[in-house]
């Protein structure tokens, strides 16, 4: 039923303050999405966010109109967006937030006849609770079955559906007699439009620590290929100075007359090792130097008991007992 002149203006209306209040939206498509679920999405979105629907002659005829009122206005490229079953969700809000809360709200549904399946579908196999009077309809699609305990049983998983095939008639029968529902709808995100800018919903995949990765890993590269042109960059001096100091302390070691201060604790450990043997920082060193010095102390005390014995036999110092 066409709208009224009073709710177009209304629409019209309605569209142009939410171009001109946010500066973020979501184009999704809303296939198989019902009224009631966009319902729900409407009130999970209270306060972040905003929902509109609407045919798309209306929205690009808006669009054309306010970027006529705001010339030089980005919003521009959302005119090509209104192809399909889409919808807009506006925000000013945190993308990442709003897209949890869109790709969250999603319903089972069962398979309808000539729907293009979103997932492969596969039934698996066990009992499916129908009488065994219902074994050519298995048959028919090829479904390997046998009787047991008075139901038919399906041996084994069956690809039933691929993705992107339409639904026959058998398949949706058959998965209603099975009460299986195998998809799952809701509002799907296919751009984002961000203060000027169009880009696809899959660069919201894009997280702070997938960037730091990335550009750590493009430094290292830019860093191996300064050093090997000898071509100074930001990435690099720092390798090229700790290089470079490797080299003058190796020709430092190499020299008895000359040193610098940073040189001083390299050379004195080279000289004697054995003083920095018990600055590591676990305890396994301290205890390997306080067992060196219990050593000699054992030793002692087992040469006085020698001693003793050679004086007892001796006859130097009495033996006492003896």
């Amino acid at each position: 039923m066409p709208l009224s002149a009073e709710r177009k203006t209304e629409y019209f209306e309605k569209m142009k303050e939410l171009l001109s209040t946010y500066t973020k939206c979501f184009i999704v498509n809303v296939d198989n999405v019902g009224s009631t679920q966009l319902q729900m999405t409407r009130k999970t979105l209270r306060g972040k966010g905003e929902v509109l629907m609407g045919k798309n002659t209306m929205m690009r005829k808006v669009i054309k109109e306010f970027v006529e009122e705001n010339p030089g206005s980005p919003v521009e490229k959302l005119e090509e967006q209104c192809r399909g079953n889409v919808g807009f969700v506006f925000t000013n809000g945190d993308l990442g937030e709003i897209r949890e809360v869109l790709e969250s709200n999603t319903r089972p549904a069962p398979a309808r006849v000539g729907a293009v399946a979103p997932s492969k579908v596969v039934v698996p196999k066990g009992p499916t609770g129908c009488d065994p009077g219902q074994t050519a309809f298995f048959q028919t699609l090829q479904i390997a079955t046998k009787i047991s305990r008075g139901q038919i049983e399906m041996v084994s998983d069956t690809d039933l559906i691929e993705e992107g095939e339409k639904v026959t008639a058998s398949q949706a029968a058959l998965l209603q007699k099975l009460n299986i529902e195998p998809f799952t709808y809701g509002l799907v995100l296919k751009a984002v439009y961000d203060n000027g800018s169009l880009f696809s919903a899959k660069v919201l995949d894009i997280t702070d620590e997938v960037l730091a990765a990335k550009f750590s890993e493009a430094v290292s590269k830019l860093a191996a290929v300064s050093l090997a042109m000898g071509y100074p960059t930001q990435a690099s001096v720092p390798h090229s100075i700790a290089n470079a100091f490797k080299a003058i302390l190796a020709v430092t070691i190499g020299m008895e007359n000359y040193s610098f201060e940073k040189a001083d604790m390299y050379k004195e450990y080279l000289a004697d090792p054995s003083k920095f043997a018990g600055s590591g920082g676990g305890g396994g060193g301290g205890g390997a130097a306080a067992a060196e010095e219990a050593a000699p102390q054992v030793e002692e005390e087992e040469e006085a008991e020698i001693g003793g014995g050679m004086d007892m036999f001796g006859g130097e110092g009495g033996g006492g007992d003896y």
